[in-house]
């Protein structure tokens, strides 16, 4: 039977939410629960996805090459060597030519459905054509936000863009919270939740180790110790369909 994936465009107003790293360990979370994961890097000319995932200068080709036909979509992605099933689909490092269309994307993203279980796309920040060009062919969204005042305002805007999308397929996710921020902020996840009008899929506590992890390439799973780890793994399960309780950062 042939494998029908899903396409899930994880998006932000703004920058500095922290997708980038989102996507590297909840594809990492996904593939070591056993699905085939494809990361696509959507961001052309400000690619990080191959830094956070631990590929730099591995990928030869770029979602570009694969959708304007100059290579296939098996030679184009690269597996990580050290998490089998977790693979990249980097973005052009400048753009050559035309830029791809959003029917070139959604072709392209019918072929990934068909070779992966999942694909997380990290969408550049803001609502531009790389916005666009992230969330025409996906089957849901996820929008990460922190719990600031000004990441909020931008994940409301980013919902409304959003709005074509039926119910059920939005989801927002409370990246990098630390408990002093929020008691200075007085705000409550609730807040957030009520702000971007989204169901929460998961919150992800601030973790330095976190960033130790990524500079070094090295996927926050096989890491030992960290609290951002147990967020990931959880969002990871809720977006296979199953229930874990939420991590409560009070």
């Amino acid at each position: 039977m042939e494998r029908q994936g899903q396409c899930i465009a994880v998006v932000s107003g703004k920058g500095g939410t922290g997708k980038t790293s989102f996507v590297s360990c909840v594809g990492a979370a996904l593939a070591v629960s056993g699905r085939q994961v494809l990361c696509l890097d959507c961001d052309v000319g400000l690619r990080n996805l191959d830094l956070a995932l631990g590929l730099t200068d591995r990928a030869l080709m770029d979602f570009s090459d694969v959708a304007q036909g100059r290579c296939t979509l098996r030679d184009a992605v690269v597996e990580h060597p050290k998490v089998p099933g977790l693979y990249l689909l980097t973005a052009p490092a400048r753009l050559r030519g035309r830029a791809v269309t959003q029917t070139q994307m959604q072709a392209l993203l019918r072929e990934v459905r068909t070779r992966f279980d999942y694909c997380l796309l990290d969408a550049p920040a803001g609502l531009g054509s790389g916005f666009q060009l992230a969330t025409c062919g996906a089957d849901r969204c996820i929008v990460v936000t922190t719990a600031d005042a000004s990441s909020l305002r931008d994940a409301q805007h980013t919902v409304m863009e959003l709005e074509h999308f039926p119910n059920g397929s939005l989801h927002l996710v409370v990246n990098r919270v630390r408990k002093k921020m929020l008691r200075s902020m007085h705000a409550t996840l609730d807040d957030a939740i009520d702000k971007a009008g989204l169901p929460l899929l998961g919150v992800v506590p601030e973790d330095d180790g976190l960033n130790l992890c990524l500079n070094r390439g090295v996927p926050i799973l096989l890491a030992d110790g960290l609290l951002a780890a147990a967020a990931y793994r959880n969002i990871a399960i809720r977006i296979q369909g199953g229930r874990v309780p939420l991590l409560r950062i009070r």
